[in-house]
């Protein structure tokens, strides 16, 4: 499995496909298929039979899983995209932004 430069709880902007631009959240990181959920965002309608939580069922909307190239972090501070370095800093390995050289 590969290191991914995008973690859970990181704000990110997707930057390609039907829903480009759009900022969310990441909720889960699958790094065997090296793809994120992002709160809010790639929103699909799945259909659900009745079951004992849901005995209605029907048409439920959730997010679907994104492919972490189409991903690009945002910067805290100035609120654009930036790429992501790793580095040593008083002893520990840390993750900076590119852009703006601050630690994440």
């Amino acid at each position: 499995m590969k290191k991914l430069k995008i973690k859970t709880g990181d704000t990110v902007r997707i930057v390609a496909g039907d829903h480009k631009g759009t900022e969310g959240k990441v909720m889960t990181v699958n790094r065997e298929k090296n793809k994120a959920i992002v709160e809010g965002a790639n929103m699909v309608s799945k259909h659900q039979k009745p079951s004992a939580q849901n005995p209605q069922g029907g048409i439920v909307k959730k997010e679907a899983p994104i492919h972490i190239s189409n991903l690009a972090l945002v910067d805290s501070k100035s609120g654009e995209t930036t790429r992501v370095g790793y580095e040593v800093r008083d002893g520990k390995k840390v993750r900076f932004s590119k852009k703006s050289n601050e630690v994440i």
